[in-house]
């Protein structure tokens, strides 16, 4: 059963569109509360009332539409929303979703949301085969997103092969099923650590990093909701830890230190996406130091090496490491997997424009101990988080 899911059913302007309706209608027999977004090309086969009779909520049909309630409608449905199920999904919307575009209600729904996203293509064969709807299907399946495969048959222009939107009872049953398997980490014990670490100066100033700790909270967003029980350790940031994540506040490295090897040993993975600091002030002055004539000198001493002590005494957990570099990417990062006793690490260049630190976005390279390298091209923090997760999967099962 499906009782209590949100489920956001956006339909697109192909001739299966009528079909979209039968969907509804078993969605929410299933108990599933649903609401429906169509573009205006979808309009043209289905009026939005025989939906919203249906789901039994109102349609949403234009982005700039005045708002029933006092939410931004898109945003809040991005926010509600359990799955989004794009039935029928014509290439039009596959290729606005692959590329980033959002320009209307639907992409724009798709592209604010954490929810699963899964397509149910239909189209003429020719185009469902065509090299670039493939390539575009391809990065969103390695992105995350899901794919209900068309069925065979005559189509509505006449063609024979494959491109009939798939039987609604399979569409019903795929939902039903990644229901079931979204939880895919449930039981595991996972521990984080992401932000910066602070190191005291003196009681105004500090030794600190430009890291916003955006990938490791995106790793607990994304562990949590496929299963997994949460611990997250946190050096200062501007961020809202995600909901149900055991959330453990730090400042220095030796605080982060502390918190992990005490959580450490109830773990089955764990995860160091934190940018610590490798140094710190040998003393710290407990008044600020007032400027005087001539330069300043401070003493730095090393911090403990986190990673470097996990792996020690990692015996069969899963560790991951972070490798942030300027240049020599793979290298330095092949040199870390031995040195830390890594299953595999994510590496990133700090120099390529949308990776990073700051960023909503970012670049990577997993490289694993057996030397097996897969490169992510640019994508959402989240979305890199799932691909990450995915990639421990293949170290525990």
């Amino acid at each position: 059963m499906l009782t209590g899911k949100n489920i956001v059913v956006g339909v697109t302007g192909g001739i299966a569109a009528y079909k979209a309706c039968d969907i509804v209608s078993q969605l929410k027999k299933l108990n599933a509360n649903v609401d429906v977004m169509m573009t205006k090309a979808a309009m043209e086969f289905v009026k939005p009332y025989t939906f919203q009779a249906l789901s039994q909520n109102p349609v949403i049909t234009d982005l700039f539409e005045t708002p029933r309630y006092w939410d931004i409608e898109h945003i809040s449905l991005a926010q509600k929303a359990d799955i989004i199920l794009v039935a029928p999904a014509t290439a039009n919307i596959i290729g606005k979703i692959a590329h980033g575009i959002a320009d209307d209600i639907l992409s724009t729904t798709i592209m604010a949301s954490t929810a699963k996203v899964v397509f149910a293509p239909a189209m003429n064969t020719k185009m469902y085969e065509n090299q670039i709807l493939q390539s575009n299907m391809k990065r969103l399946i390695d992105l995350g997103y899901g794919f209900i495969p068309p069925g065979e048959g005559r189509l509505a222009c006449g063609d024979v092969g494959t491109g009939k939107l798939a039987e609604v009872s399979k569409i019903v049953e795929f939902l039903l099923e990644l229901e079931r398997e979204d939880k895919d980490l449930l039981g595991k014990k996972i521990l984080i650590t992401a932000g910066p670490t602070v190191e005291s100066i003196d009681p105004v100033r500090f030794i600190t990093n430009h890291s916003s700790g955006k990938m490791g909270y995106a790793l607990a967003e994304a562990a949590s909701k496929r299963g997994a029980k949460v611990t997250l350790v946190s050096g200062p940031t501007n961020l809202t830890p995600p909901c149900h994540v055991k959330f453990i506040s730090i400042k220095s490295t030796l605080d982060m230190y502390e918190a992990v090897m005490s959580n450490f040993r109830q773990q089955d993975i764990i995860i160091k996406s934190a940018a610590v600091a490798d140094y710190r002030p040998k003393d710290v002055v407990d008044k600020k130091i007032k400027k005087q004539e001539g330069d300043l000198s401070i003493t730095l001493v090393r911090n403990p090496d986190i990673l470097l002590e996990l792996g020690k005494i990692k015996d069969d957990r899963v560790l991951v490491g972070f490798a942030a570099e300027t240049d020599h990417l793979i290298e330095y990062a092949k040199e870390k997997i031995i040195k830390k006793n890594l299953d595999f690490i994510v590496a990133n260049d700090v120099t390529q424009q949308g990776a990073g630190f700051g960023t909503d976005t970012n670049i990577v390279c997993l490289i694993d101990k057996n030397n097996h390298i897969k490169k992510i091209d640019k994508a959402t923090k989240l979305e890199i988080a799932h691909q990450i997760l995915n990639k421990t999967k293949e170290f525990y099962q």
